[in-house]
Formats: C-alpha cells, structure tokens, sequence
C-alpha cells in the first residue's frame, strides 16, 4: 500500500572518499547555468580533466599513475548500509511518480507512463515552465488529477523531491544534473530511475552506492536497449545455454548526432555537444554494455574487472562545423577532445571479454553491434544474424528470426507496444513499474547501473594513459558472486 503519511527523511549527505581517490575525482559539480557559457566550459574543463586523474589531463598520463589513480578509487569503502542485491520493492497498489525534465525525451516518455493502469503522474519539473505545463496538460487529458508543476528554477527539483505522495522519481535531465538528483531523491525516501548515463564521476557512483544501500531506496540506469527484442532474445538463448560457455560480446553507441548536437532547437542548449570538450573517453557506454553484460550475468555470477580503452583523433566535430556553423557561432570557441570513435575492452573475473565502441561524430549508419558469442556459435546484431552448432555447420548465417520461440514474456505479452525505439520504452516502463506494484526485485539495480556507466571515467582515463587497462570497482562488495535474477524473469501473477 501507498503511505501518503509517511514523513520524507531528512537530508543527510555521504562524505566523499578521501585520499589519492581525489586525484580521480576532482572537480564540481556543474551546473546547467554554468555549462552553458564559454567561460564555464574552460573552467569546468579543467576539473574534469582530473576526472582522469590530476596529471592524466591533454598531455597524457603514465601507465602507473592511471592505475595508482584508478585503484584509489576501485576499493571497496566500508559499506553503510546492507546490499539492495535481491530487495523487493514494497507492494503497492499504485505508483506515484514525479517527473524532473520534459525536453525531447521526458516528453515522449511521460506518455508511456500515462498510458499503464495503477500509475499517477503527481509532479512535473522543468526548468522551462512551458514544457512542464505541457506536460501537466497530457496528465489531465489521461483523465488524472492536474499534477504538480515545478519550474521555478534549476533547484525546484529538491521540492518535488520533498513530496510526501510520490514513490518513484524519474530523471531525464543533462547528464552533469543525473548524480545530484539521484542523490537527492534517495535522501527524500525515493525510490528513483535515472536515464544514460547515471552519473559522470566515479566517486558518484560509489556515492550512489553507498546511498541506496544506506536508504533503502534503489537507485537505477534505466537503460531501455536492455528490453530490446533481439537483446531479450538472445539473453534467455544464452542462458539456455544455446551458444555454450560465453566467450565474448560487443556493445556500441555508433550513431551519427553532428546535426542533433549543433542544431541550437534539439536539445536545451548545446550541454550534449560540450562534454566533447571535457572527455575523451565514452561518454554512453550504457546502450552497448547493459545487454552483454546481462547475457554474462555480470553481477550476478560474474563481474567485470578491467578496461583498456584507446581512441581516435577529436575530428569529426570540428570539420562539421567548418561546414555548417556560421562563422559568429559560439561552437566556434570550443576545442573538442572527445576522439570520435572510442574502442575500450573489458575483461570479466571469467575470462570473458567485452568490447565497447563509442562514435556520435563522424558517419555512421546506426548500430549498437550488439553480439555475443560462446563455444556453440554467435549472434550479431545490425544486421541481426546468427550462428549456432549443430544447426549451422556450412560458415553461412543463419536467419535469427527462426528463434522467435525464445522471445521473453513480455515480448510475447505485448507484441506490438507502443512507444519509441522499436517498442522498448514501453517494455521497460511496463516492468518497472510493474515490479513496483507488485512488490517484485527489479530487474536491474545500483550496482547495474555504476558497473554500466563506470566506463564513462576509466576510459577517459585510459585513452590518457595510452591504453593502459584499469581496474573496474567491484560495486557489489563481494555479491556478485551469488547467482541471482535479473532480467530473465518470470511472469509474475498479478
């Protein structure tokens, strides 16, 4: 049941990690005011070359100094709380959701959310208050009560958070606002869902960590290529042990956003574009990781334990604007260092390996790769095709669409959903919110989405210190080496 009553705890921060973990971590969180002028940019620039590690900044790093730095911050802290590995939420009959930006996304999401049973939307925010009345509008027209709206500066977010009638916080902000909300969400007794990716900074994600541990509240990456078709596919194929012993998987983000990110109308200001003048790394890992590392159980039997990432020249940025920016545009103060094309391999405590490509500036037709491959035979995404012993045996693909009777319940439940992305929006919001009222694990969790998003600051700093591989924090503190569920669910009975 829902508790309206229910205080909101008070506020208590987590202080940071100290020591040579700084030397990873240093810097402020930005903030959108900031972000959004030139001279914010070379200020913020400078902390987030630390990010790297201090002296792992545009001259480069030693490969000693990039693993000390790294290491620093891979062990483990004490924990504070007890792991949120295998909780369920609390049963419900309706969940209360409140909404924090409405841009592109949050817009076309909030739809999905209106469009399932047991579900109210209680709250909107946007810093622009015409997308939050917008937004307010599609809730009333559903037929529910007119929600709060919250617009009246970028900490407005902190009073939604405050609400007592709310259960669930969903955060689909710039990525630099994705840590700061999370935190403060848990802090108010929220449970809260977080787009790609869910913080910038390892010490965040540690911090993310220790908060959900310490609230009991999850705190999760709500990575809708999870609940794609073929990645749904494919996961209960490998645990049924269709391609053998796993061996190796690939996952990427090669979409070409030149336009998107220089078109002044598509997203609130040039924020997206900017962090390609802050890291060199990949800056949205999740898309390509979350689904192999759900095929390896990673987390769940598995876990990853390094990164050695390379990656090209800052180029393809640069010359699109040579080509299509008026010579008076502010683009033209930015120095872009972000490589175009980002290639990172991940080793798992089982010998597996992941390979993890990154590439929104130069062209590319779009592609995730999306493959997994074992002692029985491979899958390859984009396009989808396979391979598998006995069946394959003349080295010709295989037609994927001959496994449709390996398609995960939900897929079979809804065959034509709604939504964007091929229908994988809606799965994912179904699930979520599903496990809510039903009072069920979800099917991923913090520690999911800092293993997931780690990539973002170890690649950067891997790419300064010329590959060198760094060591991935084991999030879970030891559990993942207890079998457990995850996304290979079973449908539940109402």
């Amino acid at each position: 049941m829902n508790d309206d009553a229910r205080p909101a705890p008070e506020p208590r921060d987590i202080p940071p990690h100290s020591g040579a973990a700084d030397e990873v971590n240093r810097q402020d969180p930005s903030r959108r005011s900031v972000l959004w002028t030139t001279a914010g940019v070379a200020g913020a620039g400078l902390g987030l070359g630390a990010l790297g590690g201090g002296t792992a900044s545009a001259a480069g790093a030693s490969a000693p100094e990039a693993v000390a730095a790294a290491e620093a911050v891979a062990a483990a802290p004490p924990r504070q709380g007890r792991t949120m590995a295998g909780v369920p939420f609390e049963r419900r009959s309706t969940v209360r959701v409140g909404i924090i930006g409405l841009g592109n996304r949050g817009d076309s999401m909030i739809d999905l959310f209106l469009a399932l049973p047991g579900v109210q939307v209680k709250a909107v925010c946007d810093t622009v208050r015409d997308k939050a009345e917008k937004a307010a509008k599609k809730v009333t027209a559903a037929g529910q009560p007119a929600p709060a709206i919250y617009a009246k500066d970028e900490h407005d977010y902190e009073n939604l958070c405050k609400r007592g009638d709310i259960d669930f916080v969903y955060v689909v902000t710039p990525w630099e606002l994705h840590f700061p909300m999370a935190k403060t969400a848990m802090l108010n007794g929220k449970h809260v869902g977080v787009e790609c990716p869910i913080a910038m900074r390892l010490e965040e994600l540690w911090q993310l960590v220790d908060l959900s541990e310490r609230t009991r509240r999850h705190c999760m990456q709500l990575e809708n290529c999870c609940y794609g078709k073929n990645e749904m596919r494919v996961l209960r194929m490998a645990h049924a042990g269709l391609f053998g012993e796993l061996q190796h998987g690939a996952g990427a983000y090669n979409h070409d956003l030149r336009e998107l990110m220089f078109d002044p109308d598509y997203y609130e200001g040039p924020w997206r574009r900017l962090w390609h003048t802050r890291l060199s790394g990949d800056l949205y890992p999740n898309h390509g990781f979350g689904p192999v590392a759900n095929y390896m159980d990673v987390n769940r039997g598995d876990r990853v334990v390094s990164i050695s990432s390379v990656g090209t020249t800052p180029l393809g940025l640069a010359a699109y604007r040579e080509e299509h920016m008026p010579s008076g545009d502010p683009s033209w103060k930015e120095s872009y260092i972000g490589a175009d094309r980002t290639i990172s391999l991940v080793q798992t405590a089982k010998g597996r390996v992941i390979r993890l490509e990154h590439d929104v500036s130069s062209p590319h037709p779009y592609s995730r790769i999306n493959s997994l491959g074992g002692t029985k035979g491979v899958f390859e995404d984009y396009p989808e095709r396979i391979y598998l012993e006995p069946t394959n045996t003349n080295h010709q693909w295989d037609d994927f669409k001959k496994y449709a009777e390996w398609d995960h319940w939900l897929w079979k439940e809804h065959a034509n959903p709604p939504g964007g992305h091929g229908g994988m929006d809606y799965i994912m919001v179904f699930r979520l919110m599903q496990c809510m009222r039903l009072g069920l694990v979800p099917d991923f969790d913090v520690y999911d989405a800092a293993v997931w998003t780690a990539p973002v600051p170890l690649s950067h700093l891997s790419i300064k210190a010329k590959g060198a591989p760094l060591p991935i924090p084991d999030f879970t503190r030891g559990e993942w080496k207890k079998a457990r569920s995850g996304m290979d669910s079973e449908k539940p009975a109402e």
